[in-house]
């Protein structure tokens, strides 16, 4: 069998890479199919007499390579089939736009050519369009115009991916059907790079990954391997790389464990320096240096307060006012890895400011934005708790019975936004232009 990579393999799955240009299934090129070969595999390995049972439960486009799920049962198929046709299992795709990528939801209604085999965006109400929905993160931005995005599939219309970001002009790399710009000989840049399925017979969740590799690819090799392991890259320059941190990693190597940011950011950059801390479970916006002189800077920064941090928060109840900024003082217990927080100075506080301002209001639970003026110990979390407003999801200065009433075991906190506020005559007095952003990955 040509190179075909098998990811996974039991009595009910075969998961696999699909080569790019390579039909899924037998079509009218008359060109060997991904079914076909595999049927031919699992014959030869397990000496199979007969036709081989192999179902194909969801397709990819013939350009398009990737991972790719086989059911080796009936039973299978109907419950793989079932999860793909209600939104059950997850679709996620790497893709390089030419210009910038849009960030966010997309919804639109496609309408498919039945002669042509295009689709194109409509009306709403248009005879036989179907809605379309995905989610597109930039992940990073090359010199000559090229950015990587993240893709989230919700829908699985003809196309999607490649009708829906051409129609805002960001159209993929190589795509010889919806770019006028692709050249001839080019390969589209769309992957199917994480698949998450429930097991049809051991009913657990199951994702498979798959990095694309080489070509146009290469000078994102960091950011793709990066993305795949949950961290997204924001920016980078020579200076500084800022990333997305998922919830339950720590920042640091300093923090204890072997799996750090820092650690994995390390194996994927060379060495980078971390220029400050956010709690395991906090999610959000990380700056690191990536030159001692940018981190000697920058540390001093964050001490001076030019650098401006803002979060995001779900807090229980309507904190009163509804904006203000409260002082504080947290007096650290290093040995109970908690802090309790007084409205008054005393011996070894530390004062702390925080403002706050409410976004909105949903059945008694608040969205906060937070910014932060001073940097303490889970400053946050205790401040919001002592004013009488503690996280969602928080179980160290929170409520647990609210949060298992809900099934959010990690606070609801991001950090959403970073600002520099740096010496005009500075080296990186350049970073003051640029305000670097991301978002939760939870709704209100």
């Amino acid at each position: 069998m040509p190179n075909v990579p098998v990811l996974y393999e039991d009595n009910h799955l075969l998961v696999v890479e699909k080569p790019c240009n390579m039909p899924v299934q037998a079509d009218s090129s008359g060109d060997l199919d991904l079914l076909t070969q595999l049927k031919r595999y699992i014959k030869e390995t397990y000496h199979k007499p007969g036709e081989v049972y192999l179902a194909l439960v969801h397709r990819l486009d013939r350009p398009v390579g990737g991972v790719v799920v086989f059911a080796r049962t009936s039973k299978a198929a109907a419950r793989l089939c079932a999860q793909f046709a209600g939104h059950g299992a997850q679709k996620k795709y790497f893709a390089i736009t030419c210009g910038p990528a849009p960030n966010g939801e997309l919804t639109d209604w496609l309408l498919k050519d039945g002669i042509t085999g295009s689709a194109r965006t409509v009306q709403e109400g248009t005879p036989n369009a179907k809605a379309a929905r995905l989610t597109c993160r930039p992940l990073q931005q090359s010199e000559g115009g090229l950015t990587l995005a993240e893709v989230a599939l919700h829908t699985g219309r003809h196309h999607q991916i490649r009708v829906q970001l051409a129609s805002r002009g960001a159209a993929l790399w190589g795509d010889q059907r919806y770019n006028p710009a692709a050249k001839r000989g080019q390969q589209l840049a769309l992957w199917a790079y994480s698949l998450t399925i429930e097991h049809p017979s051991l009913h657990t969740r199951m994702t498979f990954t798959s990095l694309p590799q080489g070509g146009v690819w290469e000078p994102f090799a960091p950011a793709l391997a990066a993305a795949a392991g949950g961290i997204r890259v924001l920016y980078q320059d020579a200076n500084i790389l800022a990333v997305h941190k998922p919830a339950g990693l720590p920042v640091a190597l300093a923090d204890g464990g072997e799996d750090t940011l820092e650690g994995r950011l390390n194996a994927l950059y060379g060495k980078v320096y971390p220029l400050h801390r956010l709690d395991a479970h906090t999610t959000g916006l990380t700056l690191f240096a990536k030159t001692p002189a940018a981190e000697a800077e920058l540390c001093d920064a964050f001490r001076t307060h030019a650098v401006h941090k803002t979060y995001l928060c779900v807090v229980k109840g309507a904190p009163h006012p509804p904006a203000a900024d409260c002082t504080a003082y947290a007096l650290k217990d290093a040995g109970k890895a908690r802090v309790t927080v007084y409205n008054s100075p005393l011996p070894g506080g530390k004062e702390m400011r925080t403002a706050y301002r409410t976004l909105q209001r949903k059945g008694g639970e608040s969205l906060l934005e937070i910014t932060l003026h001073t940097g303490r110990t889970h400053q946050i979390r205790a401040h919001m708790a002592h004013m009488g407003c503690p996280l969602l999801g928080d179980d160290k200065y929170g409520d647990r019975d609210w949060n298992r009433a809900r099934k959010l075991y990690t606070p609801r906190l991001c950090a959403v936004r970073l600002q520099f506020m740096l010496p005009p005559d500075s080296v990186l007095a350049y970073l003051n232009e640029i305000t670097l952003e991301t978002q939760p990955e939870w709704a209100f």
